[in-house]
């Protein structure tokens, strides 16, 4: 699994390529908390088209992340997630928490400007 993090205003973006698993995850979790109290963000978008393989401590991870945020009174997106991901995402029900958008500029309206 590859990360790279970049931000915009105080969104923490994160781009994943390859399989968030077991043996990932916790990886996942460490380095996004650290870059996320690095910069003082509040958000989190992960950027998911890239990732060929996913499993439940991968969903784990993510919703570990999602309860930081909410904790932050900030919010979390996901984007540009390929077909099998979103597979995951609905069988898990996680998108009823984690909307997911189509490019990164959609999921910073929401993150950043509060649209539902």
């Amino acid at each position: 699994m590859e990360l790279k993090f970049s931000k915009r205003n105080r969104t923490l973006i994160i781009r994943i390529d390859g399989e968030i698993d077991h043996h990932t995850c916790e990886a996942l979790r460490t380095e996004a908390d650290r870059a996320l109290e690095k910069m003082g963000g509040k958000n989190i978008i992960f950027c998911l088209g890239g990732v060929s393989f996913m499993d439940s401590s991968g969903i784990g991870a993510v919703i570990g992340r999602y309860k930081n945020i909410q904790r932050l009174g900030g919010r979390i997106a996901v984007a540009e997630s390929n077909d099998r991901v979103e597979q995951i995402f609905r069988l898990s029900a996680m998108q009823s928490l984690i909307p997911s958008f189509p490019n990164v500029d959609l999921a910073l309206e929401y993150v950043e400007g509060g649209k539902e």
